[in-house]
């Protein structure tokens, strides 16, 4: 094998050409840093423009977002009553809470239509409680349990007779009588205040136990006519209904709740004009409207 030896040392005027292009670089390095640093188009730069301008915005005082108008519920609803001259209207709100009662319009008693149903519900899960009756009671073709469903969710009226008469009309009037609630069942009469009360008292577990007062609440929802107040209320509203038509008659009451807050909001209507017209809704959704927009701000 042949022995080259060792390499040859680099020639000296190599050596001197790549240190003055070493140094070349680092000037126009440097060159360009400083004009980064000069037009404050580096990086950091920007985000500290960004970081200063949004401790701007923190510093300065925040614009206060303006409250929503506070409704003037006497006022809105004498307005709406006043544009139906034509029209009896009765309003009741009663906070669940602290059982303060408000009422508005027309509120001696009307033919209530279906909303006496939940009274009827009330009634008999009551005599089940005291051992009087049993949910597997046969009524009709059904039990007793199948019929207050079909009463409340649906708005039967086979159903509601069935339970009435299982109870007996004097009965379910002394019942009323217990609840501070004065109810004729043979003309089916009640006023707006008393069907409120009787919504507070659901709502509060002042009527039944709480295994049936929430079956009588479940079935107070979802029902197969949410175009009244149901329809009318913001989202965030929990709505439990009872709505009730008949020969003029367009009603509903209902409980709502948001939050902490709870109320029995009855609105009772009589009216010439077809029950179930354009106009007619719009009366129960504007009512609502207010009512919800006083006692909840939406």
């Amino acid at each position: 094998m042949t022995n080259r030896g060792p390499r040859p040392a680099t020639p000296t005027h190599r050596r001197n050409l790549a240190l003055v292009w070493a140094a070349a670089a680092l000037v126009l390095a440097a060159v360009v840093v400083l004009g980064l640093l000069l037009s404050g188009s580096s990086p950091d730069g920007a985000f500290t423009a960004v970081s200063q301008k949004q401790a701007q915005r923190q510093s300065a005082p925040a614009t206060a977002r303006p409250a929503p108008a506070a409704v003037d519920l006497p006022a809105e609803i004498q307005r709406i009553i006043g544009e139906h001259p034509d029209h009896r209207i009765g309003v009741a709100v009663l906070d669940t809470g602290d059982g303060q009662l408000q009422t508005y319009g027309d509120v001696a008693p009307y033919t209530a239509a279906s909303t006496a149903k939940v009274l009827t519900g009330a009634a008999y899960y009551h005599l089940v409680e005291t051992g009087e009756k049993s949910l597997d009671t046969p009524l009709g073709a059904f039990n007793a349990a199948f019929q207050l469903k079909a009463m409340i969710n649906a708005s039967n009226n086979d159903a509601w007779l069935l339970l009435m008469r299982d109870i007996g009309y004097p009965n379910l009037t002394a019942y009323a009588a217990t609840l501070g609630i004065t109810y004729d069942p043979e003309k089916n009469l009640i006023a707006p205040p008393d069907m409120a009360r009787l919504l507070q008292q659901l709502a509060t577990g002042k009527l039944l136990n709480a295994d049936h007062t929430a079956e009588l609440l479940g079935y107070m929802q979802h029902t197969n006519d949410e175009d009244l107040i149901p329809a009318a209320v913001a989202p965030g509203i929990t709505v439990h209904h009872k709505y009730g038509v008949v020969l003029g008659y367009v009603h509903d009451a209902a409980l709502l709740s948001a939050g902490d807050r709870s109320y029995a909001v009855v609105i009772y209507t009589w009216g010439p004009n077809d029950a179930d017209s354009a106009d007619r809704l719009d009366l129960i959704h504007d009512l609502t409207h207010q009512v919800t927009g006083a006692l909840f701000g939406q």
